[in-house]
């Protein structure tokens, strides 16, 4: 297998696994941390939270309006999950817990997107993906350390939620 064909980011967010877990087990928000810009919804039809073998669907955009549909093919509660489409691609993210550079208590979030078993890599490489993909990584890990920052309610790094 190809490394040239998964390419992989990481970042550190102030936290918990758990509740990060949550937001990328979630379709409906994909598309707020989407770096690549492409990703337009979740399908209506689809489960509210991911689950191992769980297929969605998800509205696209890139140059032209297009549907994709998505089957979860790795799931570890709060450290792992992945899902790919038709074509091959599996996009993934590994939470391991981490303290920050202040020593404050977080999350290492590592996002992959894996083609090494694909058919057609050269594909791939003409369309541009291996060039573009790095950057989108990154730009998805800083959305998604983002809408954290902004959502604290949705779970502390020691695991419990915050209550009105």
């Amino acid at each position: 297998m190809n490394a040239r064909y998964l390419v992989s980011r990481s970042r550190y967010i102030a936290a918990a696994p758990g509740a990060i877990f949550d937001v990328l087990a979630t379709p409906a928000l994909h598309s707020v941390i989407d770096g690549s810009d492409t990703v337009k919804g979740a399908q209506p039809r689809g489960p509210r939270r991911l689950y191992l073998g769980a297929r969605f669907g998800m509205e696209m955009n890139m140059r032209v309006n297009y549907k994709i549909l998505n089957r979860v093919c790795e799931f570890e509660e709060g450290r792992r999950i992945a899902w790919r489409h038709f074509y091959g691609h599996v996009w993934r993210y590994l939470l391991e817990p981490s303290t920050g550079p202040d020593g404050t208590a977080g999350t290492l979030v590592t996002e992959q997107w894996d083609a090494r078993r694909v058919r057609g890599k050269s594909m791939l490489r003409l369309a541009g993906y291996l060039r573009r993909h790095p950057a989108n990584l990154e730009q998805t890990l800083a959305k998604l350390d983002a809408y954290m920052a902004a959502h604290p309610d949705l779970g502390n790094v020691d695991g419990s939620t915050k209550r009105d």
